[in-house]
């Protein structure tokens, strides 16, 4: 592996819109260069700084996590319900149309059955590549994992189990009872939903901050 694929790998851990990634990437660039510089060989330098997951959470150690508050995270699951269901709702009207009227009946369930499948298959990967859906980026919360690095595809496939399985209401309301405001599929798949990147100057001072990590 080379220096610049390790420090990918590193700041491929880190949630996307952080200031704390060109921080990163920087400084790994430094202190790989320097090392190498002195005679080092690189894989004796990249075996030295460690897992690329284990290091990117040591510098996420440095960056406070507070929890989205409730209102958040209804209103941004509110929003992303209505993207998908305007989406489909387009699909529906088309689809009524164009089949026979005897069969039109079956359209509003489709309806419904491709509304839960789109809008998993959306969340799904939105929160896996991004970190965010659309409604979380306008409300400015991000899902990560409970160390703050970015959450896995397995774990953001178990995040939406329960919206899939139709029992969402039950699982959000342990969202109420839990220190971090966890629904109870967050904490088996070890997740949480903070708030947002903080204003550039409290993000300098987490840069500073971080500085101290290696």
């Amino acid at each position: 592996m080379t220096g610049q694929l390790y420090i990918q790998s590193v700041i491929d851990h880190v949630p996307h819109g952080l200031p704390l990634r060109n921080h990163i990437a920087l400084e790994l660039q430094g202190h790989i260069a320097e090392r190498t510089e002195q005679g080092q060989p690189l894989d004796d330098v990249l075996r030295q700084l460690g897992d690329p997951l284990t290091l990117a959470e040591s510098y996420l150690t440095a960056v406070p996590l507070e929890s989205a508050a409730i209102l958040r995270r209804v209103a941004a699951k509110l929003l992303d319900v209505a993207a998908v269901v305007g989406a489909v709702l387009v699909f529906v009207v088309a689809l009524w149309f164009a089949v026979p009227v005897e069969v039109r009946y079956f359209v509003p369930v489709a309806g419904i059955l491709v509304c839960v499948v789109v809008y998993v298959a959306y969340a799904v990967g939105t929160e896996y590549h991004f970190g965010w859906t659309l409604g979380k980026h306008l409300m400015n919360i991000l899902v990560v994992r409970e160390s703050g690095a970015r959450i896995s595809l397995g774990q953001a496939v178990l995040r939406q189990l329960p919206f899939f399985l139709q029992f969402f209401w039950i699982d959000a309301l342990f969202a109420l009872f839990t220190d971090r405001r966890q629904r109870a599929f967050e904490l088996l798949s070890k997740t949480r939903v903070v708030q947002g990147p903080a204003t550039p100057h409290a993000s300098r001072a987490t840069n500073a901050q971080a500085g101290v990590l290696l």
